[in-house]
């Protein structure tokens, strides 16, 4: 490496959030001034700001929202089929039945 043209580090640099939190750092300049920091930051903090110009969260909350009201009245296509398997069973006994009673009868 050359010689003076690498910038002097600070070990115990300050760095100062937006918010006032203070802690120390290495940098190369001696004080930092932040906009955020692990005590205000949305994913540590677990607190959730979103800034929504077009209402788009607001819509998709809603969908989500009539999604879960929606998932609970409607049958999945499993239990569908279930179904329509239960009514055919059933009209093919009842053939089944008015088939033998024909013959039946005819003898």
């Amino acid at each position: 490496m050359k010689k003076d043209i690498h910038p002097a580090y600070y070990p115990n640099a300050k760095a100062i959030c937006a918010c006032g939190n203070t802690f120390t750092t290495g940098s190369t300049q001696e004080e930092l001034k932040i906009e955020l920091c692990s005590a205000c930051h949305p994913f540590y903090t677990g607190k959730q700001k979103l800034m929504d110009t077009s209402r788009r969260v607001e819509k998709f909350q809603a969908r989500m929202e009539a999604k879960e009201k929606f998932s609970t009245v409607r049958k999945g296509k499993k239990a569908k089929r279930i179904a329509r398997a239960v009514v055919k069973a059933k009209s093919s006994a009842k053939t089944a039945v008015k088939k033998t009673a024909k013959k039946a009868g005819k003898k």
